[in-house]
């Protein structure tokens, strides 16, 4: 679901206003054609498809047609500083267009870019973006989607990584090539039901015949309650058509496990992921609370000697590109991430610039940004 450009006047509202004075002062003295360099102070993953459909739609809107010279495709790496496109128009009609574009830019290239790192780390996983919760309004959460399945792709085809399969949400799920988004249950239909094997009931006889993940760490004992769900669902455990998903918080360990026992764990499955340096939150996505390389293993291992092998386990919880590698390094068993942080943890990152490069076909730019130039 593409989002519906502004009009003319919604345009001008909310650009800064200086562009809007810059618009009247241009227009008083006489226009002239302009040529924009866009770039980014960070490396990123490009992902441009939604704001040059918004500015070649606000453009035509206004009666002209841009010129776009795009340095990189889509998916493509871009480094610090390098003019992604080059963009050339009539000063007065684009002056007002710079601030609403960059905002559709910026994010998602560094979404992207998060998203391949993602991807790349655990090329083995698949992916399931949750984003659409985090998101500051729907425009947002397209964007967020968008860039995902670019960082995605990436990976696919660099990386041969599985990359992301799918969305929470249907109005984006085109981007992962379904009609529909993913997803059973949230932690409130366990809290309804009353206990985990209850919900898994109520989702089965409302959605017979359908793959089914169920989440078991709402009351603490996610061993017991997966191992409660298989038993009560064991045509479905057998067949591979049962995923459990643990989102245990930051502020508790899984069911079974403590800092001694975690570390155990880590020896058994991988060993030297403990026994190399790490800093504060590598330790803490190794051996630490919550949703950790130790807690994945040991769940795995308890299914397995119950003999529910084919049982899948999904993770969500904080998998950042940085949780992502960890995980990677410790050979977590993950089948499924469900994620909403490859949003970019630091928003002062996400900021794309653009600077005049030539008036009239005049190179001309600030001193400092001569690297913009067209060569």
């Amino acid at each position: 679901m593409t989002q519906t450009p502004p009009a003319a006047d919604d345009v001008a509202h909310w650009t800064d206003v200086y562009f809007q004075r810059t618009r009247a002062i241009v227009e008083k003295f006489g226009d002239l054609p302009v040529t924009y360099a866009v770039f980014m102070r960070r490396p990123v993953v490009f992902a441009p498809r939604l704001a040059l459909d918004w500015l070649r739609s606000v453009a035509a809107e206004r009666g002209f047609t841009p010129d776009i010279q795009l340095n990189y495709e889509e998916t493509k790496w871009v480094g610090a500083g390098e003019p992604m496109m080059w963009i050339t128009g009539p000063f007065s009609q684009m002056a007002e267009l710079e601030t609403l574009f960059l905002m559709k830019l910026g994010p998602a290239c560094v979404a992207a870019y998060n998203a391949y790192m993602m991807c790349a780390g655990l090329p083995k996983v698949a992916f399931l973006a949750m984003d659409a919760r985090h998101c500051a309004g729907t425009e947002m959460a397209e964007i967020m989607a968008y860039a995902a399945s670019v960082g995605s792709a990436r990976a696919r085809r660099r990386d041969g990584a599985v990359g992301f399969i799918g969305n929470a949400t249907d109005a984006t799920a085109h981007y992962f090539g379904r009609d529909k988004g993913l997803g059973t249950m949230p932690h409130a239909l366990i809290g309804y039901a009353g206990s985990t094997v209850r919900a898994a009931e109520m989702y089965n006889e409302t959605f017979p015949g359908q793959p089914m993940t169920v989440l078991v760490d709402y009351f603490g004992r996610e061993v017991t309650d997966a191992l409660s769900v298989c038993r009560r669902f064991p045509d479905m455990a057998a067949a591979g058509d049962l995923s459990l998903r643990i989102d245990t918080p930051g502020g508790r360990f899984l069911e079974g496990l403590d800092p001694p026992t975690s570390y155990a764990v880590l020896d058994r499955h991988a060993p030297d992921a403990i026994r190399g340096y790490r800093d504060e939150s590598e330790q803490r996505h190794l051996i630490g609370a919550g949703v950790s390389a130790a807690a994945i293993h040991y769940l795995r291992e308890q299914l397995d000697a119950a003999g529910f092998t084919k049982v899948k386990i999904v993770a969500s919880s904080g998998f950042s590109p940085e949780k992502c590698r960890v995980m990677a390094d410790a050979g977590a068993p993950i089948d499924v991430v469900g994620t909403g942080s490859y949003l970019p943890d630091k928003w002062s990152e996400t900021y794309a610039t653009t600077d005049i490069v030539e008036y009239d076909g005049v190179k001309r730019v600030k001193v400092g940004r001569e690297f913009l130039l067209r060569r």
